[in-house]
């Protein structure tokens, strides 16, 4: 498929749904610019200059950009402290050290937003047998699930909570394969009221993957004592090549680094590789970028609506994350959408999708991902888990240009001949 085989209906589809979501852009719009003014003050405050971006090799000491934009981002996240770094193979990598920064053998991490997303459970340890897993090392695991509706327990969470060996309360904000809605932060505040209620001194972390920059507040600006993403989602702002954050309380974030490199150096050492430019510009361009997915999420929902199926979030709901579920029925459909996708990326669009047998997932995935940055999900993609009820999970969108014409391949291509 090509841009140019979008059938005449599918222009129309989307001529009525433009119509419909004209009030949701100026919301997203008045967020960006919040969000742009929060990142311009942390550049100006932090005095960032060209010799920000000169890289470092070898063990990397007294790298100037690395060591301003962690200030940047504590200061964008509200919190005593930051550690940026390109090491950070993934998201679930930064997770995890945020995660081994908040226990000790013989504690108990709970969850209070149901099972973690996929890759995390290998790293806890309630999938596989993973060598160096939270498991491994003498760490317990509990779980509260959220309710019907996808809201907090928060009675739960409270009686939970209160353990004594609780040590650490994870919250994740998006909805990761899970058929549910996006946590919003005023949620993940009273989650973080009810924990310390009870339990004081345990931490509660957050997964903020796929949500920054979709509010104009954060979780750690509500009560939580650290958060963790992936540079190749939002904050990256689609130029950051790879890497993580994690953002918190200062002894947490110390403890974050010499999981992440080795105790007794933690984030002192770290060459950057001559990547330091990119981070910036990536960080810089974020809210504007997040703003572009956004808008193809809420017209992605629109156009579904007027194909008769399924999606959440509405296109008039609020959103917490740049993720959009689409309910598609079945293999070949779920097939199809992926193959739009993927037919209207600018990289790799002449290739088909089809499942494969993903590490870190129990069934196989679908993806479809024309991306400059390989695996980057706030470029224009589309995943799942090719089993039942058949759900497709899109997000990204560099330009909502790009992104419009991408759902419309996809709409085009579910309709077929």
């Amino acid at each position: 498929m090509k841009i140019s085989d979008i059938k005449p209906e599918v222009y129309e589809m989307a001529e009525r749904a433009m119509k419909k979501i004209g009030n949701e852009f100026e919301k997203i719009d008045a967020v960006a610019m919040h969000n742009t003014r929060k990142v311009m003050e942390a550049f100006q405050d932090n005095r960032v200059s060209d010799a920000c971006f000169a890289g470092t090799t070898g063990y990397g000491y007294d790298d100037l950009g690395r060591e301003t934009l962690d200030k940047i981002y504590a200061q964008v996240f509200g919190t005593e402290a930051a550690l940026v770094r390109i090491g950070f193979v993934n998201g679930t990598h930064a997770l995890t050290c945020a995660m081994f920064a908040t226990v000790k053998p013989g504690d108990v991490i709970l969850s209070v937003t149901g099972t973690p997303y996929d890759t995390l459970r290998n790293a806890i340890g309630i999938a596989g047998d993973c060598h160096g897993s939270l498991k491994f090392y003498g760490v317990d695991y509990a779980e509260v699930t959220l309710k019907a509706d996808s809201s907090p327990d928060y009675e739960g969470i409270e009686k939970a909570a209160s353990e004594k060996r609780v040590a650490a309360v994870m919250v994740q904000r998006s909805r990761g394969y899970d058929d549910r809605r996006a946590l919003t932060v005023d949620e993940i505040g009273r989650i973080c009221d009810s924990v310390k209620k009870v339990n004081p001194k345990a931490v509660v972390m957050v997964d903020n993957c796929y949500g920054e920059f979709t509010d104009v507040i954060e979780p750690s600006n509500a009560g939580a004592d650290i958060i963790a993403g992936s540079l190749i989602k939002n904050p990256g702002g689609g130029i950051a090549p790879t890497g993580g954050y994690i953002a918190g309380k200062k002894e947490l974030v110390e403890c974050a680094a010499m999981r992440m490199t080795t105790p007794g150096i933690g984030g002192e050492c770290g060459s950057t590789l001559g990547n330091n430019r990119l981070l910036f510009q990536g960080l810089f361009m974020a809210p504007h970028t997040v703003a572009q997915a956004m808008k193809t999420a809420v017209f992605c929902a629109a156009m579904m609506d007027e194909m008769g199926l399924e999606s959440s979030p509405k296109y008039n709901e609020k959103r917490s994350d740049i993720i959009q579920m689409i309910r598609l029925g079945s293999e070949e459909n779920m097939k199809r959408f992926c193959l739009g996708i993927q037919s209207g990326a600018p990289v790799d669009s002449y290739v088909t999708p089809e499942p494969w047998p993903m590490p870190g997932y129990n069934c196989p995935v679908i993806m479809a991902a024309g991306a400059f940055i390989q695996g980057s999900s706030i470029e224009l993609s589309a995943d799942g888990p090719v089993r039942e009820p058949y759900i497709a999970y899109m997000q990204g969108g560099l330009t909502f240009e790009s992104g419009k014409l991408g759902i419309m391949m996809a709409a085009s291509a579910m309709i077929g001949e």
